[in-house]
């Protein structure tokens, strides 16, 4: 028997769905809403876990394989609306992400390996929406259309891949901007990364790396980037 990876509350109506290796590709439940489907062969896990729980639509931190790729079989199954940022939902439903990518093998490999089928996108966000409980803040940089998830009354954060909590080649935990070869406009991403570490969260929720709970370390880190 399978066994399937432990749910992780973090905080009020914010769960971590538990992956292999732990927080190396992260899915959220945030409410009642599902950020993120981690790539293609993770939909029979998040199936499973959110198994029990009152899931009424799924959101996207950005269009990238790591993060759509269970995203159509998730929607399907479960009958849930795809929600993401404006910039990206022709990406979504085109299902081309590696061109809107930089142009490296990485990306060529990750859309052919990773990706899911297209889907229509029901909701296109935008900055100052809200979803169950959270602010969309528009954060492009790592994807032209990327969104963060921002809750104020407990200044917890959902950051998608504006920076990383681990290093993605290696698996070492620690804060890093995400790769280049990932990232289409790394100037615009430090940008948004300098947004959210303003906020200074007390909670930190990456899609690559686990959890920080610590607004200095953010705000140290963010003020070492490159202008």
């Amino acid at each position: 028997m399978n066994r399937v990876p432990a749910v992780k509350r973090l905080a009020d109506d914010l769960h971590q769905l538990g992956g292999f290796p732990p927080n190396a590709i992260n899915v959220y439940l945030m409410g009642d809403v599902l950020v993120d489907a981690g790539t293609r062969q993770a939909a029979r896990r998040i199936l499973r876990q959110i198994r029990g729980y009152s899931v009424s639509a799924h959101a996207l931190t950005h269009a990238h394989p790591d993060h759509q790729g269970a995203s159509h079989r998730v929607c399907e199954e479960r009958g849930l609306p795809l929600w993401c940022g404006v910039v990206d939902a022709p990406a979504v439903e085109d299902g081309q992400l590696a061109r809107r990518q930089p142009d490296h093998v990485v990306n060529r490999v990750a859309e052919r390996i990773w990706a899911g089928p297209p889907h229509p996108v029901a909701r296109r966000l935008r900055e100052g929406d809200e979803v169950a409980g959270f602010t969309v803040l528009d954060t492009p940089g790592h994807s032209a259309g990327h969104v963060s998830y921002w809750r104020e009354s407990d200044r917890t954060l959902i950051l998608g891949d504006v920076l990383n909590g681990m290093n993605v080649m290696t698996g070492v935990p620690g804060l890093h901007e995400p790769p280049g070869f990932f990232t289409p406009d790394p100037g615009r991403n430090r940008e948004s990364a300098r947004r959210l570490a303003a906020l200074e969260p007390e909670l930190v929720c990456f899609g690559h790396g686990p959890p920080l709970r610590d607004p200095r370390k953010l705000r140290a880190f963010v003020a070492g980037l490159p202008a």
